[in-house]
């Protein structure tokens, strides 16, 4: 869906930096989008395109979620409703375990903001292995809602995250691939 313009001028702006913060890690820093409103308008503008008329709210990933999802929100004209950490939000709130690497995580949204039968865009920066993101799809699940799509500026087509978030129906947007 992008444009050539669009994914070579992110493609020059996003910053590499191999071996951080270990090695065999090839980070991705989508830092310097932020010092061109232009560019950051023109990814809101086409992520907004992929989803207009087909959800009723946008769910962002914390921390790096935010940064597109509460602009694709705010063009959309729907509610854009916080993901967080465990532990980071006031009570009542509906939680979601997951397992990581080593150990296990919790994510938590407040009841009550995710409504019966809402189609659902849950937007992240970057989808690798697609943990975080499957429960964040479960937590929208939990609540009687439907996930519609998937949005992420990053898409690391080798470690499998598409893959993993097929069994939700859902469809899966990536601005750039790798």
């Amino acid at each position: 869906m992008a444009s050539q313009e669009l994914i070579k001028r992110l493609e020059e702006t996003i910053e590499n930096f191999p071996d951080f913060p270990i090695p065999g890690i090839q980070f991705k820093d989508i830092s310097p989008i932020f010092l061109d409103p232009k560019l950051y308008e023109d990814v809101i503008a086409d992520m907004a395109a992929f989803s207009k008329g087909k959800v009723d709210a946008v769910c962002g990933i914390e921390s790096r979620g935010y940064l597109f999802g509460i602009a694709i929100a705010v063009a959309l004209e729907v509610p854009f409703i916080l993901i967080r950490k465990k532990g980071k939000l006031p009570p009542p709130v509906i939680s979601e375990k997951y397992d990581l690497e080593y150990g296990s995580a919790e994510i938590e949204t407040r009841e009550g903001q995710i409504k019966k039968g809402q189609r659902i865009l849950i937007h992240d920066d970057l989808l690798a292995t697609g943990g975080t993101t499957e429960a964040a799809a479960k937590l929208v699940e939990k609540q009687g809602a439907a996930v519609a799509q998937f949005s992420f500026l990053i898409g690391l087509k080798d470690l499998n995250g598409t893959e993993r978030l097929k069994k939700f129906g859902a469809e899966v947007y990536s601005i750039l691939e790798y």
